[in-house]
């Protein structure tokens, strides 16, 4: 199976994983599925890192390169994609949210979340 997991979910698989769920841990170290990581959400790393905004307590390098040694494949963001976003419900307004529901539809990928909202989406969506 293929998963994209969302922002929060590479951040505490990176740094915190005693903040994932039971389900969320299985998944990931399952060696017949295969992990992806969005650009957008080294992006969004990067831009809160910047920022100095709380919340995601990681190096936005430090992150991408331990997802690509741990095998993650890595996502780019194209055009289509920013497309995609057009057919979306305004369920949620976070853009970064936005652009990795619209990847997921996109690709056929399923993305992993623990977040209530984006769970809401019709799609290949799953809360762990």
């Amino acid at each position: 199976m293929k998963y994209l997991l969302d922002t929060l979910l590479l951040v505490w698989t990176a740094n915190q994983p005693g903040r994932l769920s039971k389900t969320a841990v299985e998944l990931i170290d399952d060696p017949g599925n295969d992990l992806y990581f969005s650009s957008i959400s080294i992006w969004e790393v990067a831009i809160k890192q910047g920022l100095q905004r709380g919340g995601l307590s990681v190096d936005a390098k430090v992150l991408r390169r331990g997802l690509l040694e741990a095998g993650y494949r890595e996502l780019a963001l194209t055009s289509d994609h920013g497309i995609a976003i057009l057919n979306l419900p305004p369920i949620h307004q976070d853009p970064f949210d936005r652009i990795l529901i619209a990847q997921a539809i996109s690709e056929g990928i399923t993305l992993l979340t623990s977040d209530n909202l984006i769970a809401r989406y019709p799609g290949p969506i799953r809360k762990v």
